[in-house]
């Protein structure tokens, strides 16, 4: 189907009109929150990368990624919500309305504040669920910033946005009751108090206040200004089930409550609208109204288009087949898609204080999955973005200046402790190791150390490393089943035995930044506690178990039925020892036991024969099959560095059986995630494993090596960060009958190691495989593993 582009309209006027209206909003005062009681028209030609990203991958089977427009790490993601709990489902086929905050691939309902909609007719039903706009998806299209549906209303809605604005463009029937319903009651969170107001005949101001994800969470306000193009003829509210012609506010402390606004379309059919967005006041939206909106949508749709395209082309393939570069650039674009922009555009951001700062020489970032993106995405982002990556890294110290501690999983403004264990001392130490904190490393070593060593007082949000009085005491967290606390999330005591070895890999992170510092003690006390993960080792089954408070083990002896681990199983938590493999190897029972206990965690008998098999019919694939299991789990992050285990014991080939067996699991469809995308977590992994580099020990700056999908990689790199400017990754002839390493060379000259480090990325232009039918000996020498971090490995290479 081919798109006609509308002829471009006269932008000035616009911008003149916009320009008076975001004055008024600026001197009228502040709106106070509530109380709480495809392709488009036009699209870039040959060999544009955009044209290669699919953004429907992941919105069926859990994947819960979302199709709508939005812009590289943007604060707006304007998108259709369906019914589904976080958004949009492509086995749903009605649209309950087009709202603004979408997090890519969570687990449960968050944003979705104030979905619009367009209707004809009389407006009479107030509730999102019964007024839906029924569609087909042959009538819908989206690509990277811009999203197209023809509902069966006959209204055809556009949607694309600007940083801090999304912008819809409606073309209705001919009519003279063509209605835009601004919904501020209804959300995929709970909200709390809605207050709408229609300030003129083409404005209209929210404020929402809610909480909630997964579990309630403190409220936080989202505000919001909308500005039409052209006046419309008349406008009213609704408050419950009560629709009030004429009204021009309505508040409300939970419940429906919106407004609408009315066109005549029977000789314009258009109707054009920026809604700008602000986490901290009316006034901010109104500043993020005047600096990003006033240009026409086609002019908004071509600058989304640019940037994403900018942003896609520091990566460029070649080779592989259609479909893996489909589903790369998507994975790509799904990466850049979060954190997001917090501050307005005059720097203003509401901390986790609830008082409003100014960000001075950075972008303030929020949204933070962190137990999920330690592990691949924020080291792909240091990679191809260090500069928002730096930013990204100071947002989340001045969570730490703020509201006096770290954050865990945060959203918007406040704290919401989902998950356990310490993901933000890997995600930070990472930032340090890459060099993205100069000048804040000792600031940020002063916030790890004390979130490392105490835990949050009690009239804190964050419950920061919650079992940590055991721990220190005793060496593991103990597992206290369904343990309740006076703060909203996940408890690290149900899941001790994960939390201990979570806490471990971050103590073992910390340690080598505290001696890289030259914080000698620390580190060395830190190394020692990070060899805790001895604790939770129960000899007598040869695997790790949570230990209750009396110190027994706890749970069945069956490690595929074991209690205490977050989201996984003994089995699967087994390999989450990146601080020191060898100790672990050791504990198994030597290299012969654990790669024998590799071979049968992976079914690597059955995968050789029929990789694609194996993965989508022996592994663990439902989205939400998180136990009861003694296979690979590609689905979620606990396991997600599990297939870089054979690095360290002599068989680095089976990294490339079992990576290239798990990427066939993403494909070209709405089915084509592995699960929840957890904001880019597992589009990052897709990512660095298609490229042949990925980060093996995460906190640290290594990267362990397997033979890449594509014949050419060419990463284009900021020359601050990255000297050289560029780094080509080449495996000529890689396929899936030669995939092994047979060789790698840097810069021409031969090298055995399955690993590189940042530095050494930096001084390589070029990294080249060798491919071939046969494993090689490549990789397995003894001096060839990613070094430990800790451990008796790591004393004897330092002492070395």
């Amino acid at each position: 189907m081919r798109w006609t582009r509308h002829p471009r309209p006269r932008t000035r006027p616009c911008l003149r009109a916009l320009g008076v209206v975001a004055a008024a909003l600026l001197t009228g005062g502040a709106l106070a929150a509530p109380a709480a009681q495809a392709v488009p028209g036009g699209a870039a030609g040959h060999g544009a990368l955009t044209s290669l990203v699919n953004p429907f991958i992941g919105s069926q089977d859990e994947g819960n990624t979302y199709p709508g427009a939005t812009v590289p790490f943007g604060m707006v993601q304007l998108s259709p919500d369906t019914g589904h709990n976080t958004g949009y489902d492509y086995t749903q086929n009605q649209i309950r309305g087009f709202s603004l905050v979408h997090l890519s691939g969570v687990g449960c309902g968050l944003g979705g504040d104030l979905p619009v909609l367009p209707t004809t007719g009389d407006v009479s039903e107030t509730d999102y669920a019964k007024y839906a706009a029924t569609f087909s998806h042959d009538d819908e299209k989206a690509s990277p910033g811009y999203y197209k549906v023809g509902l069966d209303s006959g209204i055809t809605a556009e949607l694309t946005a600007t940083e801090r604005t999304g912008v819809q463009r409606y073309t209705f029937p001919a009519t003279d009751k063509a209605n835009v319903l601004l919904n501020a009651g209804q959300a995929l969170h709970k909200t709390l108090s809605t207050k709408v107001e229609v300030l003129n005949d083409t404005t209209v101001r929210t404020a929402i206040t809610g909480s909630g994800f997964c579990q309630d969470t403190k409220p936080y306000t989202v505000y919001t200004v909308t500005h039409f193009n052209r006046a419309f003829t008349t406008s009213g509210t609704w408050n419950g089930e009560t629709v009030t012609a004429g009204s021009r506010q309505s508040s409300a402390t939970s419940g429906l409550n919106g407004a609408y606004v009315r066109f005549d379309t029977s000789k314009n059919r258009t109707v054009e609208a920026t809604t700008a967005v602000s986490y901290v006041d009316a006034r901010g939206a109104a500043l993020n109204l005047r600096a990003e909106g006033g240009r026409s949508f086609s002019a908004v749709e071509r600058a989304a288009r640019s940037a994403w395209e900018k942003r896609l082309e520091s990566v460029r393939t070649q080779g592989g087949s259609d479909t893996q570069q489909k589903t790369f650039y998507s994975s790509l674009y799904r990466s850049f898609l979060a954190p997001n922009t917090g501050s307005d555009v005059d720097g203003r951001y509401t901390g986790w204080d609830q008082k409003t700062h100014r960000a001075k020489g950075f972008t303030y970032y929020q949204n933070f999955s962190l137990w999920d993106t330690y592990r691949t995405q924020s080291q792909l982002l240091s990679l191809l973005a260090p500069r928002q990556a730096r930013d990204m890294a100071i947002s989340v110290l001045q969570i730490d200046k703020d509201s006096g501690w770290l954050p865990k999983w945060g959203y918007g403004t406040v704290e919401t402790n989902i998950m356990t264990g310490d993901p933000v001392t890997p995600y930070l130490t990472n930032a340090f190791q890459q060099g993205l904190l100069k000048g804040y490393e000792e600031q940020a070593y002063r916030a790890l150390k004390k979130n490392a060593d105490g835990v949050p007082p009690a009239d804190s949000a964050p419950v920061g490393r919650e079992g940590n009085k055991e721990y220190l005491a005793d060496g593991y967290v103990p597992y206290i089943a369904n343990h309740t606390h006076a703060k909203p999330g996940d408890s690290d005591y149900d899941y001790g035995g994960s939390a201990t070895l979570e806490y471990a890999l971050a103590d073992g992170m910390l340690a080598q930044m505290a001696g890289d510092l030259g914080h000698k003690a620390d580190a060395a006390r830190y190394a020692k506690r990070a060899e805790n993960y001895r604790s939770v080792f129960d000899p007598s089954t040869g695997f790790f178990r949570a230990r209750d408070t009396g110190g027994a083990f706890a749970g069945p002896d069956d490690p595929a039925q074991s209690v205490g681990f977050h989201e996984g199983t003994s089995w699967q938590y087994q390999w989450l020892v990146p601080q020191d493999i060898p100790g672990m190897v050791g504990l198994i029972g030597g290299e012969q036991a654990t790669n024998a206990r590799l071979d049968s965690f992976f079914a690597y008998d059955q995968l050789v024969r029929d990789p694609a098999k194996t993965a989508s019919e022996v592994w663990v694939n439902g989205p939400y099959s998180y136990y009861n299991a003694n296979k690979y789990n590609p689905s979620n992050e606990p396991d997600l560095i599990a297939p870089y285990t054979y690095l360290s014991t002599g068989q680095p080939w089976k990294t490339t059986d079992v990576v290239h067996a798990a990427l066939t699991l993403f494909t070209d469809a709405p089915t084509g995630m592995t699960g929840n995308d957890d904001l880019g977590t597992m589009s990052a992994w897709d990512v660095l494993s298609s490229i042949g580099i990925f980060p093996v020990q995460p906190g640290t700056s290594t990267w362990g090596l397997s033979t890449p999908v594509f014949d050419r990689v060419d990463l284009a790199l900021d020359r601050h960060y990255y000297p050289l400017g560029r780094l080509t990754i080449k495996a000529s002839g890689t396929s899936d009958t030669d995939r092994y390493t047979q060789s790698v060379s840097t810069n021409g000259s031969p090298y055995g190691k399955t690993y590189l480090t940042t530095d050494t990325l930096r001084r390589t232009r070029d990294l080249t495989f060798t491919v071939g039918a046969e494993p090689s000996q490549w990789g397995t020498s003894a001096d060839a593993a990613p070094p430990a971090v800790v451990g008796s490995a790591a004393q004897a290479d330092s002492a070395g």
